[in-house]
């Protein structure tokens, strides 16, 4: 890095230092009592385990590895509001159908130039139009699962069993090895456990059962599955070292991991390379003169500061922060709360994090620009592709930040889209730069060159449009 733009950066982040630093000396205790307060409420809990695995508390993958400073206290701590979370069962979609799909399907290839020495040959075309799958006729699918760096994907049917398929090279599949697979396949070792959601990194999955605990799989080289420990990859499901209060959402990054509790507390884990983990760092120091490395986070650490920024640099906290929802991009995560703010944090460039200019941000920034005139109003769900963002406020309005097109001037702060002005957009499905959502009654894509067939426009329509299209 320039020695002078990181000293420019160093000066910048000075007021949020110190503001970061009172509050972590005003709320940490009280963190570590309300998150981390026991079984009684714990999501992630012995007790909750084996309600959740039907009565036993054997199975394979589970990690219990804590901090000294994550070990509950005596039950006097345990407030009534604890205990009555101790039954909590989270619901997931009501609605079920039939799964349509198209893309590319050589998952070893794809994003690749090569293929690597173990892969067996290029296996799978792509399919330009919607197709049904053969292997879930039948079958009603109540929830999907991808992520903007991901070559796999999870599908939640009826009943709550998760089915995966795609690249597996590190096992985030969680069948247990490294073999790829072409066909939904349900995920075993999770067969006994209702899953209500998922969200898929670069080489890593989190599951989140209905009980609010969450289980990994995948590469962990950066601690990204939050066990403990930094191994190479774990290709089994297993419990995230977490002792808190049930969680109600999960995300991830390419290299790092999102969770929100029942509470509105957003925690995170793995790489914190560009300050996506929220924590005022970026993990940096050097191993050797000429090295240099990252500390990463290797269980759930909570982000305990929320910041708002002026035109004149001023800092200030942002208070009463309850989370809602949260997105993560490759290197970037943005997060609304119970009061519709929105927040984006981490790498900065193309103006993915929407303040209008392309710095990283260390800790959680409200993005003022939804903060503006009324016609903006609030934000009600937030999503993340590689390079860019986007979000529905109250009126059902669409809005992008960032930039999902390899040329052109990027878009540093949150603006409507023009083309669905109008429209009703209720859902929105980001890929690495493909756009796909919901607006009324249509499915509508748009995406730049090259596409493996995601825009599902079918084979004598163009592969790619810059526009959105029915």
């Amino acid at each position: 890095m320039n020695p002078k733009k990181r000293k420019e950066d160093e000066e910048d982040n000075s007021d949020i230092k110190e503001s970061f630093q009172n509050k972590i000396n005003e709320s940490e205790a009280a963190d570590i009592n309300a998150s981390n307060s026991g079984s009684s409420e714990c999501g992630n809990s012995t007790d909750q385990q084996k309600s959740d695995n039907g009565g036993s508390s054997e199975q394979p993958g589970t990690s219990e590895k804590v901090s000294d400073e994550q070990q509950p206290n005596d039950a006097a701590n345990q407030s009534s509001d604890q205990r009555e979370k101790k039954h909590i069962r989270l619901e997931g979609s009501k609605t079920a159908g039939v799964l349509l799909f198209c893309g590319g399907t050589n998952w070893d290839l794809i994003g690749r130039k090569e293929l690597p020495k173990n892969a067996k040959g290029a296996v799978g075309r792509n399919l330009w139009g919607p197709h049904r799958m053969t292997s879930l006729q039948g079958v009603r699918v109540t929830a999907v699962f991808s992520g903007s760096c991901a070559v796999h994907s999870v599908i939640i049917i009826e009943g709550g069993q998760a089915m995966t398929w795609g690249r597996n090279d590190k096992g985030q599949l969680g069948h247990c090895d490294n073999k790829r697979r072409d066909i939904p396949t349900i995920v075993e070792t999770l067969k006994d456990h209702n899953i209500i959601s998922a969200a898929c990194g670069r080489a890593h999955t989190l599951f989140l059962s209905e009980r609010g605990i969450v289980y990994a799989t995948g590469d962990n080289k950066m601690g990204q599955c939050g066990i403990g420990s930094q191994n190479t990859a774990i290709n089994i499901p297993t419990k995230v070292s977490f002792k808190g209060r049930s969680i109600t959402k999960v995300a991830c990054g390419a290299e790092f991991s999102v969770i929100v509790d029942v509470k509105g507390g957003m925690y995170s884990f793995g790489c914190p390379e560009y300050g996506q983990l929220g924590h005022n760092s970026d993990g940096r120091y050097f191993v050797t003169s000429n090295k240099l490395s990252f500390r990463c986070e290797l269980i759930p650490r909570r982000i305990i500061a929320f910041i708002e920024k002026t035109r004149e640099g001023h800092v200030s906290l942002v208070d009463d922060v309850q989370i809602t929802g949260v997105a993560c991009g490759v290197n970037h995560t943005v997060a609304v709360d119970a009061k519709k703010r929105c927040y984006s944090f981490g790498f900065g460039g193309y103006g993915r994090l929407g303040h209008s200019d392309p710095k990283d941000e260390m800790v959680p920034r409200l993005i003022k620009a939804f903060d503006g005139p009324r016609n903006v109003r609030g934000v009600k769900k937030v999503f993340a592709g590689g390079t860019y963002s986007m979000a529905i406020n109250e009126l059902d309005v669409l809005f992008f930040w960032g930039q999902n097109k390899r040329a052109g001037e990027a878009t540093m702060y949150p603006k409507p889209v023009q083309d669905l002005v109008g429209w009703q957009v209720r859902d929105v499905g980001c890929s690495n730069c493909s756009i796909v959502c919901v607006a009324d009654e249509s499915v509508i894509s748009w995406g730049p060159s090259p596409t493996y067939g995601e825009l599902g426009y079918g084979e004598s329509r163009p592969n790619l449009l810059q526009l959105p299209k029915k």
